[in-house]
C-alpha cells in the first residue's frame, strides 16, 4: 500500500452515447488507472466476458452482495441490477491508482454521498438525434428497447447539472483528448 491515494472518477451518460468507447480509447495511454468492473444481473451480450466487461451474477447473488455491504452503489435499469463491487475499487485507490466507474446516474448520486470528492463527468451526445442513430447502429436491441433507452436518456440528461464536468462526445478522438485533460488537470 502506498501513501498516495488514487482518485475516484465517475463517468455517466445515456446509453449509446459512447462512454465505453471513449474510456477504452483513453485507457490505452492512461497511467496508473483502474477501470472498475460493475456487477450486473443482465445476460452477457455477444463477446462480453465475465470479470472483464461485467461480473455477471444472478438476482439472488446480487441481493446477497447488497445485504453484505459488498456493493457501494446499485440501481435497477431495464429490469436488471447494476452495481459496483467495493473491494476491488478500494484496493486500487489504497494502492495509489485512479479508479474510473462507468455507471448510471442513479449510481453516481449514491457514490457522491459516500465519496463527495469523487470527480463526476457526464457524457452527452452532440444531439439527441445522434444518440438515436448510435443506438440504432449498434444492432443489439429491438425498436421498442431503443425507444425505452431514449426515454430513459431524456430523464438522465436532466441530472447533468449535478456533475462536475459535462463532456460532449462529438468524436471519439476529441472526447478522449478532453477526458484526458479533465482527469489529469483536476
Amino acid at each position: 500500500m502506498t501513501d498516495v491515494k488514487g482518485k475516484l472518477i465517475v463517468i455517466s451518460g445515456p446509453s449509446g452515447v459512447g462512454k465505453g468507447t471513449v474510456l477504452k480509447e483513453y485507457l490505452k495511454n492512461a497511467q496508473n488507472t483502474f477501470l472498475s468492473v460493475s456487477a450486473t444481473t443482465r445476460s452477457p451480450r455477444e463477446g462480453e466476458l465475465d470479470g472483464i466487461n461485467y461480473f455477471f451474477v444472478s438476482h439472488d447473488k446480487f441481493e446477497s452482495m447488497i445485504e453484505n455491504g459488498e456493493i457501494i452503489e446499485h440501481t435497477v435499469y431495464n429490469g436488471n441490477y447494476y452495481g459496483t463491487p467495493k473491494s476491488p475499487l478500494q484496493n486500487a485507490i489504497d494502492n495509489g491508482k485512479n479508479v474510473i466507474l462507468e455507471i448510471e446516474v442513479d449510481g453516481c448520486m449514491q457514490v457522491k454521498k459516500v465519496f463527495p470528492d469523487a470527480l463526476t463527468i457526464f457524457v452527452m451526445p452532440p444531439t439527441f438525434e445522434e444518440l438515436r442513430k448510435r443506438l440504432t447502429n449498434r444492432h443489439t436491441e429491438t425498436a421498442e428497447q431503443i425507444e425505452n433507452r431514449l426515454s430513459r436518456a431524456k430523464e438522465e440528461i436532466g441530472y447533468k447539472e449535478n456533475y462536475d464536468v459535462i463532456l460532449i462526445n462529438d468524436t471519439i478522438e476529441n472526447a478522449t483528448k478532453k477526458l484526458d485533460k479533465i482527469i489529469n488537470n483536476t
